[in-house]
């Protein structure tokens, strides 16, 4: 009786437990157990299991798997390699936030995994995807907390691998990104932060024109900056002198005689309102600093030639 009572009511648990929620009998536990919520006896069988899944490109089924090695061996070789793996499951899935998420919690709870230099390589290969518009924010379908994930993944990938090999051309890619965003002083001071820390790499020239660069597009600004023209102009005249055979160097030439334009112009403005104001001395002062500093821009002819019209108006 007691047999067909409890069979009945096994029968009945069966019935209305979920479809999709089946369970197996395993006589070496003596126990019932789900398969979805199960884990194997120990964590290599667990993961050779999961990467099983993975390599056939059952990527939800790898996932739930991978999981389960970080719930239930969180210390074993194994997480490690499952984390990182989680990250080349959203990879493959095109979930690039997600999988530089994945990738960044290796390096956070396992910095001795044989995987961060491979990590490292992967994070700014995804920040340059952000940056060149291949993964769009909007496109992806995906939450991203940041405005912009390039600043925040290049960051980090500077701070993984300070004097690793990507260091610093990630720092100058993300000083290109905020420039990008016309974020000028942000970006000078990580071009700034190139040219100091890594000084003999390929990139400490490129940063240096982009400092002057930056200090350009700032005397462009709503309000006319001279203190900004007058240093980007330096600046570029420094680099010319420093890397006179660098591709950038006729840029950096162009942008010199385009901010003695700049400069000389804003100096010819100063010289006619002291002259309206009959303040001939002060007049002269600023028209022969056109002269002196810009005798090419076309404010050099200008000048001289009010100066002639002033040595009348005195006699």
């Amino acid at each position: 009786m007691k047999r067909i009572s409890l069979l009945i009511l096994l029968i009945f648990a069966l019935s209305s437990t979920p479809a999709h929620a089946y369970w197996i009998w395993t006589p070496k536990d003596g126990k019932w157990t789900n398969p979805k919520t199960a884990v194997k006896p120990s964590p290599k069988e667990q993961f050779d299991f999961a990467k099983g899944l993975y390599e056939a490109k059952e990527y939800e089924d790898a996932k739930r798997e991978f999981k389960k090695i970080l719930k239930n061996y969180p210390k074993a070789n194994e997480a490690a390699e499952s984390q990182f793996y989680l990250g080349q499951i959203n990879e493959a899935q095109n979930n690039p936030w997600q999988a530089y998420q994945d990738y960044q919690k290796v390096i956070d709870k396992y910095p001795f995994s044989e995987r961060i230099a491979d990590i490292v390589e992967r994070e700014y290969a995804i920040a340059e995807k952000f940056m060149s518009g291949a993964y769009k924010r909007k496109a992806l379908g995906m939450t991203i907390p940041v405005e912009n994930p390039a600043i925040e993944i290049f960051q980090k990938v500077v701070d993984n691998s300070q004097y690793g090999p990507l260091a610093a051309k990630a720092q100058y890619k993300l000083g290109l990104v905020l420039k990008g965003l016309q974020q000028y002083y942000e970006a000078e001071d990580a071009f700034n932060k190139v040219v100091a820390s890594y000084p003999d790499s390929e990139w400490a020239a490129a940063a240096k024109f982009q400092i002057a660069s930056c200090r350009a597009s700032l005397s462009h600004g709503p309000a006319y900056d001279q203190v900004s023209s007058k240093e980007a102009k330096d600046k570029f005249e420094e680099f010319v002198r420093s890397h006179p055979d660098a591709d950038l160097s006729k840029e950096a030439e162009k942008n010199i005689e385009s901010l003695g334009e700049q400069e000389a112009e804003s100096n010819f403005d100063i010289a006619r309102f002291y002259e309206k104001q009959k303040n001939y001395k002060s007049a002269e002062i600023y028209y022969n600093a056109i002269i002196d500093d810009n005798p090419k821009s076309v404010w050099a002819a200008k000048a001289v030639e009010r100066l002639k019209i002033m040595e009348k108006l005195r006699k």
